[in-house]
């Protein structure tokens, strides 16, 4: 539909916010609501009071700070009571561009009496341009409670209230999609009402439920955002259940293959977690499982028991990793796992030559192994299977969703694992893995103490040397890692070759000290890792190539250099590398200069080992989207629902959803429902073709 006001470049600018509809601009929620009721003229004004101005500008100037740099831009306001009004704004300079003599503008803030000039000031007021605005209706920006918008381009939160006072002024009520039973059970408003009273709160709304999201109407369009996407994924693990999978035998052979490949007695949790993947891999359709754990959990152990039953039935095993770092480590541990069993291991990734390419192809498509590992190589269009019947992908959310797919067409509806050390907080696993069913490795193997994690500051590195030296004469091993930042990884391992340099030379010239970084070639990390677990190296210096899947029980200490560059899940990650053995083990936080976050993110790893808890300051921290690290994460745009926020209605709506589908009230309710999904938010979530 035509808005007034909305021409090309505004349509753009809105789109590149992800407001592509009307419909997508009424449901683009207020971060936060103001209380403008309280309109006072200057004269009225008291010290201590939050109130709305309108007010002209007089006279405006810079009052520079020049010793600590802080520029005051203030401006001089009166108004017909002919009272006088300053407004202060620290960093202000930008202002000098915004505000003219003669303007009309609204001010909203806490007045305070400015004792320097003796008048009524407000400091950093939140301020609107009244003059010549194109729609001259103070009403909608003041004297009531306001919604703040956050700006899509050069389109402010006012004209956002302009637009949506012309939009809901112009089009006729929306026919409500909620099912009726679900509407009259919670007792929601209706959505037309919950839209309106979204964006023009009534008068007698309470402002601190507004500005918590708890108003009846906020409440209602977040419920149904999570409904809705629920419902999808509901529909999505139906329709999944209903093709025709591989029903792999657990035949006594199988058995006697998996105890003879134990490296150990595997825990109780482990046991459980098998014995629900056992169960989904015998049944006749596909297996969709995601296997949760914490670090040094064992994840990989059961994985590696999945990939046997496999492979004792005659298929083969893909292992889809985000990074060849990854894909190395999971190859030399599944080769480690799988070679007294005689299974051919091999590892495919953008780094093969070409050459050596078209040779493990060749391996891949005759059936002759049985356990391929790698990056999105394996993705490629020209890597055919043999016979594939597992697919087992490794930190599914730096994959999107279309990737999962396009390996399990690589076979005919092969069971899928799906793999992660991240522990992700429930609500959104509900979220991202909502068509998934979910297994929890929730303890560790049995004598594993808790590591003891120590913060360092830089300048007192010498204290963490002595350690390590006395760590080393007791027996024990240790690392040292560098961060790669993605774009920098050749300075890492500058920063990892002086510092092996300075270590193997200087610091402890009678120690056996290795190297190992992502330039090293295969067989050169090989070599590297081996010597660790062998123990003639002492202590491996490394860039973050031992995040995943090394596994060194005599190493006791991990030692990171400049960990405020390193995200929380990353150095729990890296902590977990130690603690496996029977030995108290350390984790050693080097740091130089921390900000506010990353003091926090030092102090939650020194304060707790439980990566759930982790995961979710994490989450805290970074919020959702940053969580991943990557716009693939499959996370969906949601638009007014937030799930560190909404934990409590989004789990409301999950029991919702999964009740609707499993029992409609009618054919018809659900075949409304799957119509709506289609067309108002398959665009938005990707929820792969439901119905």
């Amino acid at each position: 539909m035509y808005v007034k006001g909305v021409g090309p470049a505004r349509a753009a600018m809105l789109e590149a916010k992800g407001l592509k509809a009307v419909e997508d601009v009424l449901t683009y929620a207020p971060f936060r609501y103001e209380d403008r009721s309280n309109v006072k003229s200057i004269r009225q004004l008291a010290p201590g009071e939050m109130a709305t101005v309108m007010a002209e500008v007089r006279s405006t100037k810079m009052a520079g700070f020049h010793r600590r740099n802080l520029g005051m831009f203030q401006a001089t306001f009166t108004d017909s009571s002919r009272g006088t009004l300053v407004g202060k704004w620290f960093h202000g300079a930008y202002l000098a561009d915004v505000f003219a003599p003669g303007q009309k503008v609204a001010l909203f803030g806490k007045v305070e009496f400015d004792s320097y000039s003796g008048q009524l000031a407000m400091m950093h007021p939140e301020f609107e341009i009244l003059a010549g605005d194109e729609d001259g209706d103070a009403s909608l920006h003041t004297g009531r409670v306001v919604p703040i918008y956050e700006a899509a381009g050069k389109i402010t939160t006012r004209v956002f209230r302009v637009l949506l006072h012309r939009i809901l002024e112009s089009i006729a009520p929306l026919p409500d999609p909620l099912p009726a039973h679900v509407l009259q059970q919670l007792k929601l408003p209706d959505r037309w009402s919950a839209i309106r009273a979204l964006h023009f709160p009534p008068p007698e709304s309470d402002l601190r439920l507004l500005n918590a999201f708890r108003s009846p109407a906020q409440f209602r369009l977040i419920f149904e955002e999570f409904f809705w996407l629920e419902c999808g994924l509901e529909l999505k693990r139906a329709k999944a259940r209903l093709y025709p999978g591989i029903a792999f035998a657990l035949t006594d052979r199988v058995r006697e293959r998996i105890k003879q490949m134990l490296p150990f007695k595997p825990t109780g949790a482990q046991k459980r977690v098998l014995a629900e993947i056992a169960h989904d891999m015998s049944a006749p359709h596909p297996m969709y499982r995601l296997l949760q754990g914490d670090v040094g959990s064992g994840k990989t152990l059961v994985a590696a028991e999945a990939a046997i039953i496999a492979i004792e039935n005659g298929h083969q095993v893909a292992v889809l990793a985000p990074t060849e770092i990854l894909a190395a480590q999971h190859f030399f541990y599944f080769k480690k796992l799988f070679q007294k069993l005689g299974y051919v291991t091999i590892l495919l990734t953008g780094s093969n030559t070409p050459r050596e390419k078209t040779q493990l192809k060749r391996l891949v498509a005759g059936g002759l192994a049985q356990v391929v590992v790698g990056t999105h190589a394996l993705l490629e269009a020209d890597v055919e299977f043999s016979k594939l019947g597992l697919a087992i992908v490794d930190e599914q959310h730096r994959f999107g969703v279309e990737q999962r797919q396009a390996l399990m067409e690589k076979g005919s509806h092969p069971d899928v694992l799906v793999m992660t050390a991240t522990p992700i907080p429930r609500t959104l696993a509900l979220t991202i893995y909502g068509d998934l069913d979910v297994s929890v490795i929730d303890e560790m193997p049995p004598g594993r103490k808790p590591i003891v994690t120590k913060h360092v500051p830089q300048d007192r590195v010498e204290q963490v040397y002595s350690f390590l030296k006395k760590q080393v004469d007791l027996g024990r091993q240790a690392y040292v890692v560098y961060p790669v930042i993605e774009e920098s990884e050749t300075q890492a391992m500058k920063a990892a070759e002086k510092m092996h340099g300075h270590l193997s030379q200087v610091v402890f010239p009678d120690i056996p000290v290795g190297l190992l970084h992502g330039r090293l070639s295969t067989d050169e990390k090989e070599a590297a890792m081996e010597k660790f677990q062998r123990g003639e190296t002492k202590i491996l210096v490394s860039t973050t190539v031992i995040e995943v899947g090394v596994d060194v029980p005599n190493a006791t200490v991990m030692v990171i250099e400049q960990a405020e560059r390193f995200g929380l899940a990353q150095l729990h990650q890296l902590r977990g590398r130690v603690g496996r053995g029977r030995d108290q083990s350390y984790c050693i936080l080097v740091t130089g200069k921390l900000n506010e976050t990353a003091r926090e993110r030092i102090r939650t790893l020194v304060e707790s080992n439980d990566g759930f808890y982790i995961a979710e300051m994490d989450m805290k921290l970074r919020g959702p989207g940053e969580f991943f690290g990557t716009r693939q994460s499959g996370l969906p745009a949601l638009q007014i629902g937030n799930i560190l926020r909404d934990a409590d209605i989004l789990e409301l709506a999950r029991n919702q959803a999964a009740a609707f589908v499993a029992n409609p009230p009618t054919g018809d309710d659900l075949r409304r429902a799957v119509a709506f999904i289609r067309d108002h938010w398959q665009r938005r979530y990707g929820l792969v073709q439901v119905g």
